[in-house]
């Protein structure tokens, strides 16, 4: 089992920047894949960030590419979730998520909700215009 506790939510207004964590613990070592996913009004779960712990490889949806950095403090277990330049179309809850079976390839991360077991209670995030 693994238990993930995010924190960092908020409300800020667009342009601004917020920091999202995921605090891991338990049996972390059943997966070398890290995401964050975020679920807003009217939409299905989106994966938004991956981070393939093997290599520390990263890979974004194109919609917070640029913005947005996954990061990991393996000494803690806490993964980051750095968003810079908030639109009001990042307004969601955020979540983390693990548990996806291992990989040997980072791209593999990419899977869909149903792959990750484990997942926190979520944070919100609200950006106004």
């Amino acid at each position: 089992q693994v238990q993930l506790v995010e924190s960092g939510g908020g409300s800020v207004q667009a342009g601004g920047s917020l920091r999202l964590s995921c605090a891991a613990s338990g049996d972390t070592y059943v997966s070398n894949c890290i995401g964050w996913f975020r679920l807003s009004a009217g939409k299905e779960r989106e994966l938004v960030a991956v981070l393939y712990t093997t290599r520390g490889s990263t890979y974004y949806a194109d919609s917070v590419k640029g913005r947005f950095t996954i990061s990991r403090d393996g000494a803690n277990n806490t993964v980051y979730l750095q968003m810079n330049d908030l639109i009001p179309e990042d307004t969601a809850v955020y979540y983390c998520a693990t548990g996806t079976p291992w990989v040997d390839r980072g791209r593999y991360c990419w899977q869909p909700r149903s792959e990750y077991r484990y997942w926190g209670q979520g944070t919100q995030v609200t950006v106004s215009s």
